[in-house]
């Protein structure tokens, strides 16, 4: 039965607003975390990755070493040049000779840090198709989704690709530090920013993928609620015109 409102003509009949809907509405409007602020924030993590791992490719400090016995002169290696700095010249870098006169760890460094740059960069391209808000694929929400799990998997390679080369190039400067067989008078190369800086920006391509994965279950998520309540709306207008057809 409609509730009787009082209007300045008269009387006017409104229908009531059924208490779930008005649950719902209200719920959403109070939910902040969303599948689409979930997708931005993975771009944006991602992308912060990317970055990070793109100047750490190209920074020459990888590695640090100074020596007690001339303290103004501070060297550092990196995948493709050394520099040195000293107090009256200032840095000088130059490049290295040959490609296979580098250590190993540092010739595998160079290629995987390329393709982690190169893998992170099509992850972001191919996850922009797949997000909401954006005019592509918009009657193919199976597609959308597949790209962003494609897009989450080559961030998780991408940040692997960062991770391997940096803790590679890490663990080989910790032994060569501590190998005794060098005089104890001699300079050794320690850890330097940069691989502090890959580091931190495999995770953040690997935490970035992840945000993906989260936001395509919470898409899932909302999908299938929004299916089990239309369902149970219509089973339960039938069952009302079900009950009247009765009654009459």
């Amino acid at each position: 039965m409609k509730e009787p409102q009082m209007w300045a003509g008269g009387i006017d009949y409104v229908a009531p607003v059924d208490p779930s809907t008005l649950k719902q509405v209200v719920k959403e409007e109070m939910v902040l975390l969303t599948a689409k602020t979930m997708q931005r924030t993975a771009v944006f993590v991602t992308f912060g990755g990317l970055v990070t791992s793109l100047i750490t490719t190209f920074l020459p400090l990888w590695k640090t070493m100074n020596s007690d016995l001339n303290e103004v002169e501070n060297w550092y290696s990196g995948l493709w040049h050394m520099c040195l700095y000293t107090e009256e010249v200032g840095v000088q870098c130059k490049t290295y000779d040959s490609l296979l006169g580098l250590p190993v760890d540092l010739q595998i460094a160079r290629v995987l840090m390329l393709v982690s740059v190169c893998i992170g960069a099509l992850a972001l391209l191919v996850a922009l198709p797949g997000l909401d808000g954006i005019h592509v694929c918009l009657e193919q929400p199976g597609k959308r989704r597949r790209l962003l799990v494609l897009g989450g998997v080559l961030a998780w390679v991408s940040g692997f690709s960062t991770l391997v080369p940096v803790s590679i190039v890490a663990y080989n400067t910790v032994v060569e530090f501590w190998d005794r067989g060098f005089p104890d008078v001699m300079p050794r190369w320690e850890h330097g920013e940069a691989m502090f800086s890959g580091w931190f920006g495999g995770l953040a391509l690997i935490t970035g993928g992840t945000l993906f994965f989260v936001a395509v279950c919470m898409a899932d998520y909302d999908t299938h609620t929004h299916c089990v309540t239309n369902n149970k709306t219509h089973v339960t207008h039938g069952t009302q015109h079900y009950r009247k057809t009765e009654v009459l």
